[in-house]
């Protein structure tokens, strides 16, 4: 199997931990540990992705290879490879957790691509790490499968993300107990290779800010600066400033897209939050199906409901003025970090109007845009809405005749259609007449509609479809469900039960509705 270049710079930079291992402990002025993966009794690939494995060089052969599984379930290791777990801390529900590191991802190596670019491989579900805790290292097959779908499926939507070369069942039981009820069951283990050019956290930054380790927190600053955003020139304060911009400018636009397509992340804590504005740690992440800006996915919010949908935006605010707050010690005053945390806001501003621009099908974002836009979200979430399928059925309304038509198909409750269709007439005449304003033909706008409005995304009750027919035996469900996502923007004859409303019986069923960080 031809393996690519490896050039381990996270190692080779920056300090290590001078023990080595899975011992549990405090890891002091470091900021990895080396361990070795666990291995597992019988390794067998069922899923990658080709786009992925072309990046990196892999052949069909390589796939294909026993070695390849072998490797990416942890049971072997290539020339150049030198797993490490990586040391950081974070906010998590909006307390300090303390040091928290990868507790369960152990990275291969850093990879050169096929096209020249960096490549961290790490294996997720690998075994015990330093930052374990008091949990066993792997990860079960459910977990896994949702991460590698959904890491492909978001890339394919536009979305910034890491991303998954593979999926390896490991031929292992791992027992969880999925809602934390006292009724642990064993579930089929599997290892992910997730991929991206870091995997450097927020939380990566505060856990030395919390120790006052200056020196640490100065060097792993350059270090990303210098291999991760070589675009940045200048020194001292002028060039931590325009980095910490920059970061808050590229969370700005990751969290828009993920109100755009109705992506929910669900445990959007600090150590979860990469410094390169990507989605990282897909865990009890959800869908929107019918619109609700204050839904979740994951159990353990369900009370407080931190990290709901319409709440997203300021809570990816809390969390880069925690990162500002860590980086302080680099500054002599807060008035850089505070230009980062409002350059924030106003790149969140331009990226929500554009998104109003694009689902709405209009040329340019007008004062009273974002009002209209306004009201529509307060219908759908009254009337019960499909946010995916009324925004994709809108590209084909007609201004010329304002009703409902195929938007009726979005509705989940025939009672609440009736109950508001006056108001979405309303709605559907003033989005008329804004349209006859508008410079762009119906083929424009239906084109600049359907760009930006999917019509697959992964919802839940499909993913756990897959997940079903996988814990049978099957992994077809895994294998359609990645092709489908390749092209969510395009209409895929054929596939229609793949676009379809969520059925009644995934409105409660867990995996559907509801999910826990168990995995």
């Amino acid at each position: 199997m031809q393996f690519p270049r490896l050039d381990n710079a996270f190692l080779r930079e920056l300090p290590g931990d001078p023990q080595s291992g899975p011992r549990l402990r405090q890891v002091q002025g470091a900021a990895w540990s080396r361990v070795a993966p666990t291995p597992v009794p019988a390794p067998k690939l069922i899923a990658h992705s080709r786009e992925m494995a072309d990046a990196l060089g892999f052949s069909d052969a390589d796939v294909a290879s026993p070695e390849f599984a072998q490797v990416f379930a942890g049971n072997a290791l290539l020339d150049g490879m030198a797993p490490f777990a990586a040391n950081y801390g974070g906010h998590q529900f909006g307390q300090w957790a303390g040091q928290l590191g990868d507790g369960r991802a152990i990275t291969l190596g850093e990879a050169i691509g096929a096209d020249g670019g960096r490549w961290e491989l790490q294996l997720k579900g690998a075994g015990k790490t330093p930052y374990s805790r008091m949990a066993d290292g792997r990860a079960v097959l459910r977990s896994s499968i949702r991460e590698f779908l959904c890491s492909e499926a978001m890339h394919h939507l536009g979305v910034a993300t890491t991303r998954a070369l593979s999926l390896v069942t490991t031929g292992e039981a791992v027992e969880r107990d999925m809602f934390y009820d006292g009724h642990p069951q064993d579930e089929p283990g599997a290892v992910v290779c997730r991929v991206a050019p870091s995997f450097i956290r927020f939380g990566t930054f505060e856990l030395p800010a919390s120790r006052g380790d200056t020196d640490l927190l100065r060097r792993l600053a350059d270090f990303t600066i210098r291999r991760d955003f070589p675009e940045l020139t200048g020194e001292g304060e002028a060039l931590y400033g325009d980095w910490f911009a920059q970061v808050c400018e590229r969370t700005a636009a990751l969290v828009a897209h993920w109100m755009r397509v109705g992506f929910v992340h669900g445990v959007l804590n600090t150590d979860n939050m990469s410094i390169l504005g990507l989605t990282i740690d897909y865990g009890p992440y959800g869908w929107v199906d019918d619109y609700d800006p204050d839904w979740t996915p994951n159990t353990t919010d369900a009370h407080g409901r931190r990290y709901r949908f319409g709440w997203q935006p300021r809570v990816a605010h809390w969390n880069l003025s925690r990162l500002a707050q860590a980086l302080s010690p680099l500054f002599d005053g807060i008035e850089p970090l505070q230009a980062g945390l409002d350059r924030y806001g106003a790149a969140f501003v331009r990226a929500d109007r554009d998104n109003v621009t694009r689902k709405l099908g209009l040329a340019d974002c007008r004062d009273g845009d974002p009002a209209l836009a306004a009201q529509l979200y307060g219908l759908l979430h009254a009337g019960e809405v499909d946010m995916a399928l009324f925004f994709r059925d809108l590209a084909e309304f007609d201004p010329d005749q304002p009703a409902l038509g195929p938007l009726r198909d979005a509705f989940y409750d025939d009672g609440k259609l009736r109950a508001h269709e006056d108001g979405f007439l309303d709605w559907l005449a003033r989005y008329a007449a804004r349209l006859h304003d508008d410079p762009l033909t119906p083929q424009q706008r239906r084109e600049r509609m359907n760009a930006a409005n999917p019509r697959y995304v992964l919802r839940n009750y499909l993913a756990q479809q897959a997940i079903d027919r996988a814990h049978a035996g099957d992994y077809g469900g895994i294998h359609e469900l990645l092709e489908v996502m390749r092209r969510p923007y395009e209409e895929q004859p054929g596939r229609e039960q793949f676009a379809a409303r969520r059925p009644d019986w995934a409105r409660d069923r867990p995996g559907c509705s509801m999910l826990s960080c168990s995995s």
